[in-house]
């Protein structure tokens, strides 16, 4: 594990969980939650961020040392998704940009096309970007080819806490694209973010099956523990996976066999 760094744009990053901000019953228990786990990526969605009011500002519950990742969650098109980006960096929230474009109401599934068109624009804007897409490998080609610096498909849909629902197709990113894969909603159990890890993901990103928790702090720290876990599971090497039972004794020459 030593040396295990993530690299995404200029940012190098150590702790592989990266957390949403959205949905905790209470804005003070934000930074609890980012301390405990000690997350160093955090998204948020700039319509929650009122730069003319310090009590109203979710800035203040981030931690300084946070690589800030404002997402365009409410663009309905790319043209939506770049202006929020544009707005996010001319406010002085870095050039990371989480790339969300979603106009279906009932499943909030993204809009893969649209969101291809605004990684391109962002991407040549000088723009880190990192779509958000339903897990499908010629388009996550196409925005490596125009620039993303990172891929987020989607476990499940949004908010569901269904868990790792669209793993093989998933699995066939991590395998096919040379950029960090990283699972992005839907993670409803610490477990089932150790299993995106063991895949070979490079990141998970959760909120809310951790800002809905009966003790969001704790489920924090709980999904730091899972991802590092998995992690490690991963660098080590999984075990062959058997259709049979394998003694892991020898079943002769004991007892039996003696005359």
């Amino acid at each position: 594990m030593k040396n295990d760094n993530l690299i995404i744009g200029d940012k190098t990053i150590t702790n592989r969980l990266f957390i949403g901000t959205g949905k905790f019953p209470k804005d003070g228990m934000i930074k609890p939650a980012l301390e405990i786990s000690g997350v160093e990526v955090v998204t948020v969605a700039l319509r929650r961020v009122d730069f003319g009011s310090e009590s109203r500002n979710m800035l203040q519950y981030i931690p300084k040392n946070c690589i800030l990742m404002p997402n365009t969650s409410g663009a309905r098109t790319a043209g939506e998704a770049v202006r929020i980006a544009r707005i996010a960096k001319a406010a002085g929230c870095g050039n990371f940009v989480k790339i969300e474009v979603i106009n279906d109401n009932k499943y909030l599934m993204p809009d893969n096309l649209e969101t291809l068109r605004a990684t391109e624009i962002l991407s040549k804007e000088g723009f880190v970007t990192l779509p958000y897409m339903s897990p499908d490998l010629s388009v996550a080609k196409k925005m490596k080819e125009v620039g993303a610096a990172a891929i987020m498909p989607l476990g499940s849909p949004i908010g569901s806490n269904q868990g790792l629902k669209t793993k093989e197709l998933v699995r066939i990113m991590i395998e096919e694209i040379d950029l960090p894969i990283i699972v992005d909603a839907g993670i409803g159990k610490p477990s089932e973010a150790a299993q995106a890890m063991e895949m070979g993901a490079a990141a998970v990103l959760c909120n809310t099956a951790i800002a809905c928790a009966d003790d969001p702090v704790q489920m924090a720290l709980a999904f730091s523990l899972a991802v590092k876990a998995g992690r490690t599971g991963f660098l080590a090497g999984l075990g062959a996976v058997s259709t049979q039972g394998e003694a892991s004794s020898p079943l002769t020459g004991f007892l039996r066999d003696n005359p």
